[in-house]
């Protein structure tokens, strides 16, 4: 390109010249031209800058062209890739899929995102897991041949993996589930063993619903596996270290065509529903080489004996926490009230050991009722080496009742008269309206004490068959009814404490009748299925028992079967414990209907006042005419807030009465700390300490024997 001396100075035309004649113009491109070197020196910006004048306008000549001619080079010195496709240039964002060979990451930059170390970590801990499956494996197979609890427990603590231990327990299980009775054994009782020391309650939970959920693959290997794992499943519950609730939870997520169903549906059925289920179990392969029932029982006798001469109650605790038997612990209670039955000298020692075991939690209540009730089945047996065996036991049942560790409704009657064993036709008869009468008048009165008065004048031997002629009497005119009536009936049923046996007769007898009772009322499958399942949530039944009265009607067709279904449908319900309870307008004894919140609010006030001053003994009678045991859990969890938050001692007080008077069952305990826990991060944004509270309050509870041992 020429430019004329009009539009050029002197100067520039000379450096114009000196450029053009150094310049090969055959190796000239235009992207050498603007890729230029990195350590250039920037022009400044300015165009008019004065290290940098403006040239002049110029124009073209035909005859001549220059190898710079089409160039597009910045004449501010900044370097920029050219434009291709339409994009990229001088202060634009370049293409869409444009990328720099050479590009680092700066990591000082605010957008730098790196997952490198995630990933160096996320290898780390798979390696890591790799690593403890294989020493889980190698360390399974050593227990089982040498059969040392101690050298497997210090193993596995050694590792430190508590977040793995429930591959251990999956493990352990499934390997000896194709091995010997002997090696199914050993794996129980070493998840005893190590349970709450070792492995932690929801490492064994977890590993338990992995062995569940592989039940399809164990199928393959193991043909009967269903069996084996339920069986093991019963045992983990049989031994306190997993919770029934498991079988429950665990069916919820199942899908239905899947083994696990199969498995929880054993272990349920066929193996924790059986009568004398716990000593089944418990001997399933052959039982434990240092506890077989016969050792046991004989340790047991030993223990006994040794305390009569000592009277160390401590020591004699300590044996009895070391049998590790608590499913057995009802054969303790049978024995020692034995000896005092037949050693007088040795009842207040014998006595006083039950009564402190039942204090601390080591006996709970359900094993002492058990151990009084099979003395009670035997007591004809008795008379023939014991004379006044009746009387004796009567004795030591009233005293331990006085005592407050033995509730005495929950046993079978003890007829003190042998030569009445049998009911005469013309006293049930007598009896049949007698009770008629007594329920119309409640229906109209509504006085609950009036009805135990007449009760106990009528069936003053609390003779089982005329209990349950009483149940049946009860629901039956309160089904042909209002709402009103069958409410009441509910209540009454729960206010009389009827030995649980007897109330179970009168349901089986209800369902055996309900054929001819539909003629009068259509809807009788329903109403019973209702009255059942307020049974249960008033806590009168018990699920195991609710089982056992389905098991009197197999018939997939009969009424029994469907009464039953129906009952164990409507206690499946979300909130179910609330509906039921309002099914037919709640409160009861001519009360006006109460809603959860209302129970809640006179919860509240009630303490406010215990708090203010008021007598435990009134407390006490509050809380029980509210005619709701399965919200008492409610009680305990707010108790628990305001003895944080005031720290005042008298609301542990006030639960110790209760949880004594068997008003507060360590069930419905157990549920209000399990709620108090599950809300303790917002405690603790009004109260700092709450979680340092709650853990002291926890183990105060277990040592009160409030809790179980495994609560945690």
């Amino acid at each position: 390109m020429d430019f004329s001396e009009k539009y050029m100075s002197n100067e520039h035309q000379e450096q114009y010249r000196s450029a053009s004649e150094s310049a090969d113009p055959s190796s000239l491109s235009p992207l050498m031209i603007s890729t230029a070197s990195p350590k250039s020196p920037r022009s400044p910006r300015s165009p008019r800058s004065p290290r940098s004048p403006r040239s002049p306008k110029c124009k073209p000549c035909g005859s001549q062209s220059s190898p710079l001619k089409n160039l597009r080079h910045s004449h501010s010195g900044k370097h920029s890739q050219p434009k291709k496709g339409g994009y990229g240039g001088k202060g634009t964002w370049g293409g869409l899929l444009d990328s720099e060979d050479g590009c680092v990451d700066d990591i000082n930059d605010p957008n730098y995102v790196t997952d490198k170390e995630d990933i160096k970590f996320i290898v780390k801990r798979s390696e890591k897991f790799e690593d403890f499956k294989k020493k889980a494996i190698v360390m399974v197979e050593e227990y089982f041949a040498n059969d040392d609890l101690i050298s497997t427990a210090n193993e596995l603590r050694e590792l430190d993996m508590l977040s793995y231990s429930f591959y251990f327990v999956k493990k352990l299980v499934s390997i000896a589930m194709d091995r010997r009775d002997k090696e199914k054994e050993m794996a129980s009782i070493l998840l005893s063993s190590l349970y709450g020391d070792v492995i932690d309650p929801q490492q064994l939970y977890k590993g338990f619903q992995k062995l569940v959920e592989s039940a399809d693959d164990l199928i393959v290997d193991i043909p009967n596996a269903v069996d084996i794992l339920a069986l093991f499943i019963a045992r983990a519950v049989v031994d306190d270290i997993l919770p029934p609730s498991f079988l429950t939870k665990t069916m919820a997520y199942l899908s239905k065509d899947s083994k696990g169903v199969d498995v929880i549906k054993r272990a349920e059925k066929g193996y924790l529903s059986a009568p004398l289920h716990a000593e089944t179990i418990e001997r399933c392969w052959g039982g434990s080489k240092n506890k077989t029932v016969e050792d046991l029982k004989a340790k047991i006798n030993d223990l006994l004996v040794e305390y009569v001469v000592s009277g160390d109650v401590t020591e004699a605790s300590r044996c009895i926490k070391n049998l590790n038997v608590p499913h057995f612990h009802h054969e303790i209670v049978k024995r020692a009230v034995l000896m005092a039955m037949e050693k007088k000298q040795a009842e207040s020692r014998l006595l006083e050991l039950l009564k402190r075991s039942s204090e601390e939690g080591l006996i709970n209540s359900s094993q002492i009722s058990k151990g009084f009730s099979r003395i009670i089945d035997s007591v004809d047996d008795l008379s023939l080496d014991i004379p006044n065996a009746k009387v004796l036991l009567q004795s030591l049942i009233s005293k331990a009742a006085s005592e407050g560790w033995l509730c005495a409704s929950s046993l079978k009657s003890l007829s003190l008269h042998p030569g009445k064993k049998a009911v005469e036709d013309n006293t049930l008869k007598a009896f049949k309206k007698k009770a008629e009468s007594i329920i119309r008048e409640y229906f109209l009165s509504g006085d609950i004490s009036e009805v135990s008065c007449c009760l106990e004048f009528e069936n003053s031997f609390s003779v089982a068959e005329l209990n349950a002629i009483f149940v049946k009497k009860l629901i039956t005119l309160a089904m042909d009814r209002k709402n009103r009536e069958k409410e009441m009936a509910s209540v009454l049923l729960s206010s009389l404490c009827f030995p649980s046996d007897d109330v179970v007769s009168g349901f089986i007898m209800l369902i055996e009748s309900a054929e001819d009772t539909a003629l009068d009322i259509p809807v009788v499958v329903e109403d019973l299925a209702m009255f059942l399942a307020r049974a249960e949530v008033d806590e009168v039944l018990t699920p195991q028992e609710l089982e056992e009265i389905g098991s009197h009607f197999p018939g997939v067709d009969s009424i029994g079967n469907k009464v039953t279904q129906m009952a164990i449908s409507l206690l499946k319900a979300r909130l179910s414990g609330e509906r039921i309870l309002r099914c037919w307008g709640g409160g009861g004894s001519c009360k006006n209907g109460w809603t959860i919140e209302d129970v809640k609010d006179k919860i509240g006030k009630l303490l406010e006042e215990f708090e203010a001053g008021g007598g435990t003994r009134e407390a006490c009678r509050c809380i029980k005419e509210l005619s709701m045991p399965f919200f008492h859990h409610e009680v305990v969890k707010k108790a628990l807030i305001v003895l944080m938050e005031n720290k005042n001692d008298r609301m542990w007080c006030l639960l110790r009465q209760c949880f004594d008077m068997q008003l507060i069952t360590m069930n419905q305990m157990s549920k209000g700390f399990v709620r108090v826990g599950e809300c303790i991060d917002d405690l603790a944004l009004d109260v700092p300490d709450a979680k340092k509270q709650f853990d002291k309050f926890v183990e105060r509870a277990k040592v009160e024997g409030w809790l179980d041992s495994s609560f945690g």
